[in-house]
């Protein structure tokens, strides 16, 4: 089966051990073991439960204890609605294996996950992009949609809040696409792992498994959770979904570790204050980077609404990987080029991280960004 590179995966894997501040990080600033403990209001001698665990294959499903706790994220989920899975990148792989066939029609936004477009092509399913827009706050045209949207889609992948440009689909809307969806009996994949990081209100997005019948949300523990060393996802849909994925998945997880698998249920039953810590970062951050967006006249933005990442538009005639990779080598500062996720002419930040790298990076950012508009003159 032939499968195109996944870019913003090589991106990482060639540049992401060398850089000295990385900018391209997409989680919000990864916790430790002792922060975890603490948000959870327990101290180090909660590491002793592990000890009588025998190293043998974790539950399948998932723990009932972690399958309760993901459902409790939810409005109208229920353990038998809920899988746990490899990471959020497992579900989302999964569900196209599960769902897609040969020539089955397939909607995607773009830019997105790489995953929600190239893995249906790989199957050879017959894939449309829905480009969204700076122009539309890069949401979805709902015109355009119902116009891809004829009969006999198989399904519709959206991705909310949206990675890479933090727009962010209110509940209207996503009520709409659920309409537009019925019609014609599609499914919608709706990849979550962003919910919880808004930057108003509670800051947790509504899911589409609770707007649509056939609606499907992925997350995990990684972005807004803080936790990506625990490989935790999950997907939450209906029953028969979960039972299609179940046979995929057979063959290539078996079960996650049970040591992830009880670290993340710990968090759960806390997440609201592991999503108030993420919140204060995301909310903080963001307003360090709009400041110095507003300052910075070569570069222009949709100032995102959720997620942990901006799209950044460029304006120097150099191609985007170029810019990062000169970004690099001069400054140690580490972007994500837009040519990885088929949006040329900008760079991804992510601005989830500490401040103090966050502001260091910014500083560097500006200096080299400087630097491009004398040379131009001279």
């Amino acid at each position: 089966m032939h499968i195109a590179p996944f870019g913003v995966e090589l991106w990482m894997n060639e540049f992401e051990k060398t850089c000295e501040l990385n900018l391209a990080e997409t989680c919000v600033d990864s916790m430790t073991m002792a922060q975890l403990l603490t948000l959870c209001g327990k101290d180090e001698s909660a590491l002793a439960e592990v000890l009588s665990f025998r190293m043998t294959y974790g539950d399948i499903e998932g723990s009932d204890r972690l399958r309760d706790a993901i459902a409790a994220l939810y409005e109208t989920q229920s353990r038998e609605n809920v899988l746990v899975t490899h990471g959020t990148i497992g579900a989302n792989s999964l569900i196209h294996q599960a769902l897609i066939s040969r020539g089955d029609k397939v909607i995607s936004v773009v830019p997105t996950y790489q995953q929600h477009y190239s893995i249906p092509e790989s199957i050879g399913a017959d894939v449309h992009l829905l480009q969204l827009r700076p122009e539309n706050g890069f949401l979805p045209d709902l015109d355009e949609l119902r116009g891809m949207a004829t009969p006999g889609t198989r399904l519709i992948a959206i991705n909310n809040p949206n990675n890479p440009t933090g727009s962010l689909m209110d509940r209207t809307m996503l009520e709409s696409i659920a309409e537009i969806a019925r019609d014609i009996d599609a499914w919608v994949l709706c990849d979550e792992v962003y919910r919880g990081t808004d930057q108003e209100g509670a800051g947790m997005t509504e899911s589409f498994a609770d707007l649509y019948e056939k609606g499907i949300s992925t997350a995990g523990m990684s972005k807004a959770f803080s936790l990506a060393g625990l490989r935790i996802g999950w997907l939450a849909g209906p029953t028969e979904v979960v039972e299609q994925v179940m046979i995929h998945r057979d063959y290539n997880t078996i079960s996650v570790s049970m040591m992830d698998d009880h670290y993340a249920a710990m968090a759960l039953e806390n997440y609201r204050a592991i999503l108030q810590r993420s919140q204060k970062i995301t909310r903080e951050n963001l307003a360090i980077l709009t400041d110095w967006v507003d300052n910075e006249p070569l570069i222009s933005w949709v100032r995102p609404r959720s997620g942990t990442t901006a799209l950044l538009k460029v304006a120097l005639d150099m191609s985007s990987r170029d810019f990062c990779v000169q970004l690099l080598e001069e400054t140690g500062v580490m972007f994500t080029p837009g040519s990885a996720m088929d949006m040329e002419g900008h760079v991804r930040i992510g601005y989830a991280n500490s401040a103090e790298i966050l502001r260091a990076g910014l500083d560097l950012v500006s200096g080299f960004l400087a630097s491009k508009v004398v040379s131009k003159n001279t």
